[in-house]
């Protein structure tokens, strides 16, 4: 999302420049020396970046993608205040449960960016209420997740009949989760003329191979990790885009999927229906309930004007609202008044 969030102020007509390679990621909330490095590399960055504003001008607007407990911004907030800097996150997260050793700090850096920031950008109507109840003076603005739609529509769909597809890492976690969920559900699928592929790699890809272990070897296809192209045209072979969702931010996944005129399963959890209208571009079933996520598939599996009808509603949704235009004429509007110094 980041690198798609640089191409689209590009497109909008901005110049994009990245300020700082500093990572302030702090994996363990007792780690003293890394707390400490951390804090000496970022007053070098402040440094740094002081004398190069100072010598060739400010930039017009600070843009800070995803701070968050454990990475927060470090350097943009005290430069933006000294330099007259606009200040914009964007995907800022905060909980408070998170306040624990080294990381409360890192959680008042995250708030005071919050509360400091022009306009923070929130990509989910969850984010957003997370974020206004924990700084309800805040100013923010929303942005619906989207993605570069040019690979994934550049195919005619051409579908085989019950042919399904997933596309995800194989790490443990919540990812980990889904793939279980999603074997789990597939022995409940009454129809045994379907075929799975599995696209992606990941350290736990035996684990994963061995949850679909008793279905029959050429009802599954492993593809392994396949670039945006190759995914693209097994999508256009595809009927059905199948993932739990599992603890999913939005998952563009999803909007690709969807785009390429697939409808999808998934849960009805966490950010899954920020990019899925249920009913319209694919089913949401409640969360862990293997039986109704495999009752889902089998109707779009044995319905095929419905999952026509999903099919073009997703990829008109995905254009209108997930896109890449969409997103540009969106963020625009967000950031002009800001840069004008109309807001």
């Amino acid at each position: 999302m980041a690198r798609l969030l640089m191409q689209c102020l590009g497109q909008a007509g901005h110049s994009v420049e990245v300020a700082s390679s500093l990572r302030s990621f702090l994996r363990d909330a007792d780690d003293a020396a890394g707390h400490a490095e951390i804090m000496a590399q970022a007053e070098q960055e402040r440094a740094r970046l002081t004398g190069l504003w100072t010598r060739n001008g400010p930039p017009d607007l600070w843009f800070c993608y995803h701070p968050y407990y454990k990475a927060p911004d470090l350097i943009g907030p005290s430069l933006c205040a000294a330099f007259d800097v606009p200040y914009v996150t964007a995907e800022a997260s905060y909980s408070a449960r998170r306040n624990r050793g080294l990381w409360v700090p890192f959680q008042a850096q995250v708030l005071d960016c919050i509360h400091q920031a022009a306009v923070n950008i929130c990509m989910t109507e969850r984010d957003h209420a997370g974020l206004s109840q924990a700084a309800p003076t805040a100013r923010f603005a929303r942005l619906p997740p989207f993605i570069d739609t040019g690979v994934f529509t550049a195919q005619e769909p051409a579908p085989k009949p019950a042919h399904l597809i997933t596309v995800a890492m194989m790490r443990a976690g919540d990812k980990m989760d889904s793939y279980t969920r999603l074997a789990a559900a597939l022995r409940r699928v009454e129809r045994d003329d379907w075929h799975l592929s599995v696209v992606g790699d990941g350290a736990l890809r035996a684990e994963v191979q061995a949850l679909f272990s008793e279905f029959p070897p050429d009802r599954i296809t492993w593809h392994g990790q396949l670039s945006s192209p190759d995914i693209a045209a097994l999508f256009a072979q595809s009927a059905l885009y199948l993932w739990p969702g599992c603890g999913e931010a939005y998952g563009l996944a999803y909007l690709e999927a969807q785009a390429a005129g697939l409808p999808v399963v998934a849960y009805d959890t966490a950010g899954v229906p920020e990019v899925i209208a249920d009913g319209i571009t694919g089913i949401l079933t409640p969360f862990g309930d293997d039986s109704a996520y495999a009752d889902a598939i089998s109707f779009m599996l044995n319905n095929e004007g419905d999952r026509r009808r999903m099919a073009q509603a997703a990829a008109e949704r995905v254009r209108q609202t997930h896109s890449m235009p969409a997103a540009v004429a969106e963020l625009s509007g967000i950031l002009r008044p800001i840069l004008t110094g109309t807001s």
